[in-house]
């Protein structure tokens, strides 16, 4: 049943488990907020305008309060009644749009509304770091490619973040040509597109035993149990990060032991049928015990009532004490009087990315004799050449294979 879109209904409003959600005013037509998996609110009109059905973003709250986002909206469908387009006529009346007005349209319009909340924080993170101190107020007419080229070069030391740059730029020159090519003059081609990548070497890395060891007394003594139980779960079972912080009750069967992971929580958007082993099933037992809503691991503050997103902060405190973390000085808000210098604080930087622990999992398995098929399986990988960056584990366990058939061979009498 729809209401009216009041300040008070925008404050109470529960972000759904995956995209968004958008509720509309019983008064205003089209008028409406949008929330996303994220949390993010904003206020939206949907019109229809030249024989086609378009949507107009007014702005986020609590930037545009209801009210003052009810009387944007009353204004735009008086110039829809008179054959003007809101969304023309935002690509006009900027003279040009900047970038910081195509990354605060791409974040709002397509990130936060279609992808997992860990890219999102990716991409608002290298939009503030890098491509915002570099092109925010320039027109995006005048970014060309060789303003890309130069941006990707700056960070050839760090390929990786270089290719991953490049490739949000691409994906948000390709969302505004989408959007405005019917409608703005001054879109030209995607600048980003076709720009060579750096070559990037996979990142094989594992947790030895000792290791594990170190990280299970971490956990152990970690004074926030339902983060650590969290990271255990990820060890047990070889999930991504998403899979288990989203994680429900209702996707388990403690008796069977099975784990049915739903389709919108899994990568390759298909279901995933997870046998569990006892370390896990006991884990899940004892948290059973004291649940206290329908997710493993519920949210707090405004994520009341929906799963919680990450585990940045207890995984970097974990790996302190697991000594998994190296120690970095970076610069405070506060100034040394003697020198005029900015104070250096000590901080730690994980050694270790939380996505090792699926590479653990998977590594430990092949090195003592599972097959790939085996573990293809275990990951829900798709395809199997993503499983066979674990094939030189497989050599070591079929040598030491061939090496105890070896001394059977030499023990046996002549």
């Amino acid at each position: 049943m729809r209401r009216k879109i009041a300040q008070r209904v925008v404050e109470r409003l529960a972000a759904p488990a995956t995209g968004s959600r958008i509720e509309y005013d019983k008064e205003l037509p089209g008028f409406g907020v949008r929330i996303t998996a994220a949390g993010a609110i904003s206020f939206v009109l949907n019109y229809h305008i030249h024989g086609r059905e378009r949507r107009y973003t007014i702005g986020r709250w609590p930037e545009w309060s209801a009210d003052a986002a009810r009387n944007e909206a009353q204004e735009r469908r008086r110039e829809i009644r008179n054959g003007k387009d809101p969304l023309e006529q935002l690509a006009l009346s900027r003279s040009e749009r900047t970038m910081s007005d195509l990354a605060e349209d791409y974040m709002e319009n397509y990130a936060e509304m279609y992808k997992r909340p860990a890219s999102v924080r990716d991409d608002r993170n290298m939009l503030k770091s890098t491509i915002l101190p570099k092109f925010g107020q320039m027109g995006l007419s005048a970014i060309g490619r060789r303003d890309i080229e130069s941006l990707h070069h700056s960070l050839k030391g760090t390929p990786y973040k270089a290719n991953r740059v490049l490739s949000l730029l691409s994906k948000m020159f390709a969302q505004d040509k989408h959007k405005f090519k019917d409608s703005s003059p001054f879109w030209s081609d995607n600048p980003a597109k076709g720009v060579p990548r750096y070559h990037e070497d996979k990142r094989e890395f594992w947790l030895t035993n000792e290791q594990l060891d170190e990280l299970e007394k971490a956990l152990n003594s970690y004074p926030v149990q339902d983060s650590a139980n969290a990271i255990r779960l990820l060890i047990w079972t070889g999930s991504r990060e998403g899979e288990v912080l989203k994680a429900m009750w209702t996707e388990f069967d403690l008796k069977r032991g099975f784990w049915t992971k739903p389709s919108h929580h899994t990568k390759q958007k298909k279901v995933e049928q997870l046998p569990l082993s006892t370390p896990a099933l006991t884990l899940l037992n004892k948290m059973a015990e004291s649940k206290t809503g329908d997710y493993l691991f519920p949210g707090s503050g405004r994520r009341v009532g929906n799963s919680r997103v990450s585990l940045r902060r207890a995984w970097m405190q974990v790996c302190k004490a697991a000594s998994l973390a190296r120690e970095i000085k970076v610069p405070g808000k506060r100034t040394d009087k003697t020198t005029g210098q900015r104070k250096e604080l000590t901080r730690y930087r994980p050694m270790v990315r939380i996505h090792d622990l699926r590479h653990t999992y998977a590594s430990h398995l092949v090195s003592h004799g599972e097959s790939l098929y085996v573990v293809q399986r275990l990951l829900g990988h798709t395809q199997s050449k993503t499983t066979e960056r674990y094939a030189k584990l497989a050599d070591v366990a079929l040598r030491k294979a061939t090496e105890h058939f070896g001394e059977i061979r030499a023990g046996k009498p002549a």
